[in-house]
């Protein structure tokens, strides 16, 4: 990934919750999460794995669907992260 591809991510919690943030570096940000070096809610939620949403996005492109996929019901985003079971994921170690 180049800095002006961004992506749309989701990471599952230890607590099984879906949390949805975007970057143009997704190896480099989920290891950001692990250690605890990420969002606040990962701090507190420990993440598992995480899954590309959508990628060769605009850093707008890229904001405009995060603010999308977080106002989608715990519900739907479970739905997602079910249809994205063939996307590439990467586990925590």
């Amino acid at each position: 990934m180049t800095a002006e591809n961004w992506c749309v991510y989701l990471i599952l919690c230890t607590n099984e919750s879906l949390y949805c943030g975007i970057t143009n570096r997704p190896n480099e940000r989920f290891q950001a999460h692990l250690t605890g070096k990420g969002a606040r809610y990962t701090r507190i939620h420990k993440p598992i794995a995480m899954r590309v949403l959508s990628d060769g996005l605009s850093k707008s492109e890229a904001l405009k669907q995060e603010i999308a996929t977080k106002k989608l019901s715990a519900k739907q985003k479970n739905v997602l992260w079910k249809q994205m079971d063939d996307t590439v994921e990467i586990k925590a170690v």
